[in-house]
């Protein structure tokens, strides 16, 4: 059985396995499978929306014990037609497609229960996903949790500037007054679909800017972790999270916090970073709160971005897991 790497995660490993799914609609997801075929399956939601997934979360697995399944959303990663382009239409991204997309993966590979794991935004897609499947899940880990109300929509995009006033006076003032309709996230969606390749640029430099000030003060964290990102990948994420953040991920104002209830039955670890600005811990304390059977464990020197001591965690839930 591997061990371990000294960083504490498992040394890397490559798919064995790998496709894209045609959803019937004109999208393709790709996916891909890693570790031991016959092993526990889980499923790698990523963040963002339209982060893509990354090839370090198959280290968090043991690769002997776990069949890693993952997948890029709609319009992010490999999967097609992608969003960095502005010809692809956002119609046929939504919450709810992105739910059929992991539903029709898990029948395609074959999988009758799997346990879900992510963060970020990818916690809010796995409380939808189990709310609506929970005979199909196993367990839950979540690391940095979020459930997408308006209301955290607001606090990232507006009420955390308190902390970060000259950093979110350019963020606002890039969109002038008059263009701020519906809200300021909303405009930024409008300047997304802008036919100006110049003004959809500024509005990704914008975003991405206002991003890394969130996540500036993390002990622990990435420097710089958005604006880092390729440019057709940063483009992605900002037009595909905008696109989302605009319309509340189509959820109705706590609906995965109300209905935390259908997880009875399915055990769930809640890792969350105490420092962490941009999701502030109430969300993870009220969903532990609601959720029968979910531990909550917070974790002092972290922020949105992690830390070792939130890996440890991570790794330390997953391997309790393996043997279920």
């Amino acid at each position: 059985m591997p061990a371990p790497a000294a960083e504490g995660r498992f040394p890397p490993i490559e798919p064995y396995e790998h496709g894209l799914l045609d959803t019937g609609d004109g999208n393709r997801v790709y996916w891909e499978v890693s570790g031991n075929p016959d092993g526990k399956p889980a499923l790698v939601v990523h963040g963002g929306p339209g982060s893509g997934s990354a090839p370090g979360a198959r280290r968090l697995f043991d690769p002997a014990r776990y069949r890693v399944i993952q997948f890029d959303q709609r319009g992010c990663g490999r999967s097609t037609p992608h969003a960095a382009d502005p010809a692809t239409p956002m119609d046929r991204n939504t919450t709810g497609h992105l739910l059929a997309d992991m539903e029709l993966l898990r029948e395609h590979l074959g999988v009758e229960r799997w346990l879900l794991f992510g963060g970020s935004w990818g916690s809010t897609l796995i409380l939808a996903y189990a709310q609506r499947h929970p005979g199909r899940v196993s367990e839950i880990v979540i690391s940095g949790v979020t459930t997408t109300r308006r209301s955290e929509i607001d606090w990232l995009y507006r009420g955390v500037g308190r902390f970060f006033p000259e950093q979110w006076a350019r963020f606002r003032d890039f969109v002038p007054e008059a263009e701020r309709d519906g809200g300021l996230v909303a405009a930024y969606a409008r300047l997304l679909e802008h036919p100006d390749p110049e003004v959809r640029a500024r509005a990704v430099a914008s975003w991405c800017a206002w991003e890394d000030a969130v996540v500036s003060l993390e002990p622990n964290g990435v420097p710089a972790p958005y604006d880092a990102r390729p440019p057709a990948a940063k483009v992605a994420f900002v037009r595909i999270a905008a696109h989302y953040f605009a319309h509340g991920a189509w959820l109705g104002e706590d609906e995965l916090l109300r209905g935390a209830g259908r997880l009875t039955g399915i055990p769930g670890v809640l890792l969350h970073g105490r420092l962490d600005l941009g999701a502030p811990l109430e969300t993870a304390w009220l969903l532990a709160r609601a959720w029968p059977g979910a531990v909550l464990r917070v974790v002092d020197d972290a922020g949105h971005t992690g830390s070792g001591t939130m890996r440890a965690e991570i790794l330390r839930s997953l391997a309790a897991y393996a043997a279920r």
